[in-house]
């Protein structure tokens, strides 16, 4: 079982607790009327699904309700930071080398 630690409540808690919602990180069209029907289309349905560092949504849906950011491996499932909304991740792929493929001899 994976713990999340929840930065409004301060606390290390149990999965259970959370949902996740998604990728984080995602720019709302600033003129959805001015939009073409695949760019309105990218914006709905399509998501990033990297193997490595990966950023995402989550709700403390138990707790306090609040949504934060979690960056997580999507390979090794490990939880990197969690942070409040509005702040900016300080991991991400380019920061953290990827252990998977360092192991493969595979360089960026």
């Amino acid at each position: 079982m994976m713990h999340i630690f929840c930065p409004y409540c301060g606390e290390l808690r149990e999965e259970e607790e959370f949902h996740v919602k998604g990728q984080a990180h995602i720019e709302r069209p600033k003129d959805p009327e001015a939009c073409s029907d695949a760019e309105w289309g990218d914006y709905l349905f399509f998501r990033n699904n990297p193997r490595g560092v990966h950023h995402e949504l989550w709700i403390h849906a138990v707790g306090c309700r609040k949504y934060f950011n979690i960056t997580r491996h999507t390979v090794t499932y490990e939880i990197l930071e969690t942070y409040r909304m509005g702040e900016q991740p300080s991991i991400t792929g380019e920061t953290k080398a990827d252990p998977t493929t360092q192991a493969k001899g595979v360089s960026a």
